[in-house]
């Protein structure tokens, strides 16, 4: 077994390029470096710097390596290829250039991460469907053509992708030898799946995972009450392992189990936060990794 553990801006409260509420990139590199982290996602492009060259040395200078970057658009618009083929261009070379070898991609969300209200149909029709498997095969492509990169998919909240028998779905209708998973154990449990599980029957298709848990009474709320996702958020739906409804435990030892080399990102899933909160969190949530032999 061979678990490359990192953290992600989003543990830090960043969701935003630029956002005056998130904690300053240079804090949350020295944060995630004293914290003990090694590994990081780089975040929404443009939070931290762009130009390779600065960027590789801020990372260095830490001794922080890069596992990813990452690319999120409303996939099955086809009227959005331009932008959308312009931010892989843009996040692969940099990633490319620090080193990283994967490219998370994320399809658009159905609804409005402040007020909850629709912007699209929460489920696709076939053509759809089609479209956004299309979509994501060529950019997980280009990604590896370009630039080497494997490219994961990561089903998340309040997307066309988030639930169990959508993301069987789309394993089924991709190319494994194209694309892979990215398991966010976390948004898993959050739409009621059990993501060990998940995890036991798929692991051939998972090399790279997010961390975190979940609280099953405020996701109850969250669904008795239909909150927005940034309010779901905000209330602390998504909790650290130790303390959430996902056994970390099991997951360690299945892991030990199908010998897993892979990456374990943890991504905690904060909005913005007091400057003096993301730093204890991200401590303890690596203390916990280790004690039960994730990291």
């Amino acid at each position: 077994m061979s678990i490359k553990v990192g953290s992600a801006p989003d543990s830090w409260g960043v969701w935003f390029a630029d956002d005056p509420r998130q904690t300053p990139w240079r804090r949350f590199l020295d944060e995630l470096a004293e914290a003990g982290y090694q590994r990081l996602e780089i975040g929404p492009y443009g939070y931290l710097p762009t130009d390779p060259a600065t960027l590789t040395m801020e990372l260095e200078a830490r001794g922080l390596k890069a596992a990813a970057g990452m690319v999120m658009s409303t996939l099955e618009d086809q009227d959005g290829w331009p932008g959308l083929e312009r931010q892989l261009l843009d996040v692969g070379e940099l990633v490319c250039a620090l080193g990283a070898g994967h490219l998370v991609l994320i399809d658009g969300p159905y609804s409005d991460l402040i007020t909850g209200d629709p912007m699209a149909p929460n489920r696709l029709d076939d053509d759809a469907w089609r479209r956004l498997i299309d979509t994501t095969e060529k950019l997980a492509e280009m990604a590896r053509s370009k630039f080497g990169l494997k490219a994961v998919f990561h089903p998340h909240a309040d997307t066309h992708i988030e639930y169990e028998d959508q993301i069987e779905r789309f394993l089924d209708d991709t190319d494994p030898d194209n694309i892979a998973l990215c398991l966010d154990l976390g948004h898993h449990a959050y739409r009621g799946g059990d993501p060990v599980e998940f995890m036991r029957k798929h692991h051939e298709r998972i090399p790279y995972l997010h961390l975190k848990s979940v609280d099953a009474s405020l996701r109850d709320r969250v669904n008795d009450e239909g909150l927005p996702f940034a309010e779901a958020m905000e209330i602390g739906v998504f909790c650290e392992p130790e303390g959430g409804a996902i056994d970390f435990k099991e997951l360690a030892a299945l892991l030990n189990e199908i010998e897993f080399d892979g990456y374990a990102i943890v991504e905690q899933d904060m909005p913005p936060q007091p400057l003096d909160r993301p730093l204890p969190v991200a401590r303890r949530t690596l203390k916990y990794l280790r004690e039960i032999g994730i990291a």
